[in-house]
């Protein structure tokens, strides 16, 4: 009996620390957001609006929408351009074409540290949806988590 209690209590602790390991923006995703992606989303970067209008502009100088802040980055994950940063960075591996975001290369120099920082980046987000804003059920919605 002893010898089947002690491997359940060994995965409900390790379970129980896991999920007390919360990915928060202000500890492991800025200091990822600000080494992989603030070159050409950070401060200097245009707001979402702005850089829609000359979009070509912007792309063509290699700089993307600002997302330097906490509330930048919600925009383009949560509302109101709801599931931008996951279609963006997203690894395709669950889409019918397995074509991966177009700032998934980004995410690290091997696919090792991409799979890797995909995954925190997922952990953070907690209801990883590549859909739009109109396209989600509240429950899909009520998933996306962002924590500070």
């Amino acid at each position: 009996m002893k010898l089947i209690a002690l491997p359940l209590l060994f995965v409900a602790l390790t379970t129980a620390t896991a999920n007390a390991a919360e990915v928060t923006w202000s500890q492991q995703i800025k200091p990822l957001f600000d080494a992989r992606c603030g070159a050409c989303h950070g401060q200097e970067a245009p707001e979402h609006k702005l850089f829609k209008q000359g979009k070509d502009a912007w792309i063509a100088k290699g700089v993307g929408p600002c997302m330097d802040s906490y509330s930048h980055l919600i925009y383009f994950t949560g509302w109101p351009d709801t599931g931008a940063i996951m279609r963006r960075l997203d690894d395709g591996t669950g889409k019918d074409d397995k074509k991966p975001g177009n700032m998934y290369q980004y995410l690290g120099d091997s696919d090792a540290e991409r799979q890797q920082n995909l995954a925190l980046f997922k952990n953070w987000v907690g209801g990883w949806t590549l859909k739009r804003f109109d396209a989600l059920t509240k429950e899909e919605l009520a998933a996306i988590k962002v924590p500070y």
